[in-house]
């Protein structure tokens, strides 16, 4: 730029007043249609892998909007449904405005490339420039899963193998519950590459699982030590809440309460039909086994817990495996082991306290979510990677069966049908009130947190973007 010719003093002041300063004239672009496009699309594609990852609808409609205030793009109205985002910019005195529309195919959960879309939005807020954003996201959603199948098989034996030892079992009730879950998982990976629909995944799933519990009578006629004490529930309650961690009970909670009706409505749906497909599994299973002449007794009372030592180490490993087979890095993984002690923790203090276990599991979710939402905030993970392993523990999957095998074994009894019914009534009781108490633990949490964040400032860099295996 050529530089002003010289004025005299006179007329000095009011060319100031009337020309801006030199160094502000490049500061505001125009954002004309074409860039209004581009900021949309990168804004909304953040928002579509961050919703199949596992986020809430509230949360990807935040980031949304904080992108493209970002850029210069605003107000920005934004639709989260279950199966779409809709975004639109109205340009003031612009003839029509400027609409995005993305299709959102399926819910993968994925906690790691969950937490490096986390650290990307905080770069962007931070005046990262808008072509280095786009190259940033591309490269997160084309990143691969971080383990492979075989690390998230095992680790899907290794959350049986937690749930057998919160139960006090012995070793050979562990492998077999470590097997059959491992079966069933192996079962589920294949009937998906086979691109059969999940529901009928979950029914394989359950069957197998429900067969091989049955078949472990075996062992004992084969005279292998300490296969008399196997209890065949413990490898079927362990399945079951194998085949429900993948199920986003506390998003379809948060999205009801933060009134996303239609994301919620989906989700529930999807939670009803896959859990249906748990059932219907088990059902054929015990109907197969009952043939074969291995039908299984319904117990009287529900399954006893093991020693307080091992419930909380099998806890731990339960948080460790969902956090793992859920894609999260070595942070996030440590923090779920930590919560799920929290969380057990509450359980026991408040069931020793009286409440019953509903309540107590509630108690128990509340209180990991509350501590989870702050933890995240400081260790910069998704608090929803967190705290889905932390309440796993407290799923009833041994009430789910035991209520199911009521009603199969219950052979026109009135009485153990109706005990079938309110057990499984009772099951579901606990799982609603882990899914409300986890969203109360979130909302008390983010005042708390929003509080943290004008305080203080963590020096804890955030993972980078740029590699899977950075930042853990």
């Amino acid at each position: 730029m050529s530089p002003r010719p010289a004025l005299p003093r006179f007329f000095r002041p009011a060319r100031r007043r009337v020309e801006p300063p030199a160094d502000t004239t490049d500061l505001l672009p125009v954002v004309d249609d074409a860039l209004s496009v581009r900021i949309l699309d990168l804004a909304v594609r953040l928002g579509e892998t961050m919703l199949v990852a596992g986020a809430p609808a509230s949360e990807v409609t935040l980031t949304i909007v904080r992108v493209c205030e970002v850029y210069g793009l605003t107000p920005v109205h934004v639709d989260v449904t279950y199966n779409s985002i809709t975004a639109a910019y109205h340009r003031s005195g612009a003839a029509r405005p400027v609409t995005l529309l993305r299709v959102v195919r399926g819910s993968t959960p994925d906690h790691d490339r969950l937490m490096r879309l986390q650290a990307l939005v905080a770069d962007i807020s931070a005046g990262m420039g808008l072509d280095d954003a786009q190259t940033a996201a591309r490269r997160i959603r084309r990143a691969p899963f971080r383990y492979p199948p075989a690390a998230v098989i095992t680790a899907q034996g290794a959350l049986a193998v937690g749930v057998a030892v919160m139960f006090g079992a012995n070793w050979l009730l562990i492998a077999l519950a470590f097997t059959g879950a491992a079966c069933a998982a192996l079962t589920q990976f294949a009937l998906a590459k086979a691109r059969v629909p999940y529901f009928f995944s979950q029914v394989a799933g359950a069957f197998v699982l429900t067969v091989i519990a049955a078949m472990s009578r075996f062992l004992a006629v084969l005279g292998v030590p300490g296969a008399d004490d196997i209890r065949p529930s413990v490898i079927v309650a362990a399945g079951i809440v194998l085949m429900l961690a993948g199920l986003t009970v506390v998003g379809a909670a948060q999205d009801a309460i933060d009134g996303f009706a239609l994301t919620a409505t989906g989700r529930i749906l999807e939670l009803v039909t896959q859990t249906i497909g748990v059932v219907i599994g088990i059902l054929a299973g015990l109907e197969t086994v009952r043939v074969m002449g291995l039908a299984m007794e319904p117990p009287d009372t529900a399954l006893p817990l093991g020693p307080p030592v091992m419930q909380f180490v099998g806890a731990s490993i339960i948080a460790i495996a969902v956090a793992v087979f859920n894609g999260a890095g070595g942070r996030v993984v440590a923090v779920s082991a930590l919560l799920s002690l929290v969380a057990w923790g509450g359980y026991t203090i408040a069931a020793a306290a009286g409440l019953e276990v509903a309540a107590a599991s509630g108690i128990g979710a509340f209180v990991a979510s509350f501590v989870g939402i702050v933890i995240a905030f400081r260790l910069h993970v998704p608090s929803v990677a967190v705290t889905t392993a932390a309440i796993l523990p407290m799923v009833p999957g041994a009430a789910v069966f035991r209520g199911l095998l009521g009603v199969v074994e219950s052979a026109g009894d009135t009485a153990v049908m109706m005990t079938g019914f309110a057990t499984l009534v009772n099951a579901a009781v606990i799982g609603i009130s882990l899914a409300v108490g986890a969203s109360l633990g979130l909302y008390l949490g983010q005042p708390l947190r929003a509080s943290l964040s004008g305080v203080t400032r963590s020096r804890a860099k955030l993972r980078r973007y740029d590699g899977p295996g950075r930042g853990h």
